[in-house]
């Protein structure tokens, strides 16, 4: 927990919820150890789609699906791809989309999301980056191709419940490259002459990067 347990029990008490599905969703996620969007992320995620009103949102990291209905309330004139490869959850995401009248404005591609990013042709207004956290900076060059000019990043679970401010050696062995890719991703988003990047504590971290115009477009004006 990054965040004082008082400030975000208060906080996520402000809550007015979300479609009973969702809870019902929700309550299941928890309850079966499915990794999902935490309150706080839930209420960034929505605030920034009603503000930029994305027609094409890209998701990388579905797991069972909530996330994506979340996005399809608060976004429901927006359609959202959705990349995952996890086999056991793919049916039952599949599911939850036609359960819950979504299938027509979620699609699902099922595999290495390395490989399909870079097999996509089409732009996104917001991409929501939600997969395996050691992952994040080898998918980064591909999801800024995708990115529309204007278009939101957000990345969910940056700050690895505190580890990210840790020394290497202060971090257990098995999270030492996963502690050195999230901290190299994070320079990455907050140097790169194509992005403007907040990094905010909240939930276990969330980046919000928006893609600027390039200095050949900038000139152009």
């Amino acid at each position: 927990m990054i965040v004082d347990e008082r400030f975000a029990a208060y906080i996520n008490s402000l809550e007015n919820g979300n479609k009973k599905y969702l809870d019902e969703l929700e309550a299941y996620a928890w309850k079966t150890d499915v990794p999902i969007i935490r309150k706080e992320m839930q209420s960034l995620l929505k605030t920034l789609l009603v503000m930029n009103k994305p027609k094409q949102i890209l998701e990388v990291g579905t797991a069972i699906g909530f996330s994506a209905l979340l996005m399809a309330e608060a976004a429901p004139k927006a359609h959202i791809t959705t990349i995952e490869k996890y086999e056991k959850r793919i049916p039952l995401a599949k599911e939850n989309f036609k359960r819950f009248g979504k299938d027509g404005q979620i699609t699902l591609l099922e595999g290495d999301a390395a490989m399909i990013l870079k097999q996509l042709t089409g732009t996104y207004d917001f991409i929501f980056m939600d997969a395996a956290k050691g992952q994040y900076i080898h998918f980064l060059p591909e999801v800024l191709r995708l990115l529309n000019t204007g278009g939101i990043l957000l990345s969910d679970n940056i700050l690895q419940d505190g580890d990210i401010i840790q020394s290497r050696f202060a971090v257990t062995k098995r999270n030492r490259t996963i502690h050195a890719r999230m901290r190299e991703y994070l320079y990455t988003l907050k140097h790169h002459e194509l992005l403007e990047t907040a990094i905010l504590p909240l939930g276990d971290g969330a980046a919000i990067s928006v893609k600027k115009e390039t200095a050949r477009q900038e000139g152009a004006e």
